[in-house]
């Protein structure tokens, strides 16, 4: 199989997220992928799963409905190629799911395969420097004409392209979020203050005792010291030296 080089460039910028140049978000990067992925390789369908953070529940995406049920199931049951691929980082070339190899190696996944239509499976990791984050699962049918080198090789390249972007946006949204915590934080050190400086006034105390008589309030009635400071700067909380001024 030859894939015209400008059809493969093509589906790496769509991949690093077109003109616009953003990151595509997991679940959009991954159904690109497996858009592209039969055409593009010479396939009947291609799979793939991938969790960048450990703790996350892996996403799934298949390019036709048999595809993305078998990776779940095969997600379920810790077979099949991609799942070795995935945990161990390496390839799995192209095995034929009609034999007794296949059968032995992966029971439950080449017994679907072969209902849903499959008689070939080969499988990349979407790996990075540090790890592998999930696998993209070529699957032939017997119309398919053989997998090439050339199409192994293409498919691990958009594998770990993939991968990349993967990280990339990962990394994109905890920054995000980080960002956002610390935003909150200083918000909420800058509503701190206020408290303080108000109670100082009415109440005659140095800023350390302000902030005692706030923190003493928020622990007494359970909420948080910046909801407390926001009542108090707002005027809806009225607090003395002993705390028994109320809303």
């Amino acid at each position: 199989m030859t894939t015209p080089a400008q059809q493969i460039a093509d589906v790496f910028v769509e991949l690093s997220g077109g003109s616009a140049g953003a990151p595509l978000e997991a679940p959009e990067l991954l159904a690109t992928l497996v858009r592209y992925g039969p055409e593009l390789l010479g396939v009947h369908a291609v799979g793939t799963v991938a969790a960048v953070d450990a703790r996350a529940e892996p996403q799934v995406a298949g390019s036709e409905d048999g595809a993305q049920l078998l990776k779940r199931e095969a997600l379920k049951w810790a077979e099949g190629p991609g799942t070795e691929a995935r945990n161990s980082g390496r390839p799995i070339p192209c095995v034929a799911l009609d034999g007794q190899a296949a059968m032995r190696r992966w029971p439950r996944y080449t017994s679907r395969a072969l209902e849903l239509g499959y008689t070939r499976a080969a499988a990349f990791p979407l790996r990075t420097r540090e790890r592998p984050v999930g696998a993209l699962v070529l699957l032939g049918s017997p119309a398919d004409a053989p997998m090439s080198e050339e199409t192994g090789a293409l498919a691990q390249a958009l594998a770990d392209f993939t991968a990349l972007a993967l990280i990339r946006e990962h990394e994109l949204q905890e920054s995000r979020t980080l960002s956002g915590q610390l935003e909150h934080a200083l918000v909420s050190r800058v509503i701190i203050e206020q408290a303080k400086g108000v109670l100082a006034n009415s109440c005659g105390l140095t800023m350390d005792g302000a902030f005692a008589l706030l923190r003493g309030h928020a622990r007494a009635h359970r909420r948080l010291l910046s909801d407390v400071a926001h009542d108090v700067v707002e005027g809806r909380l009225r607090l003395d030296g002993g705390d028994n001024g109320l809303t």
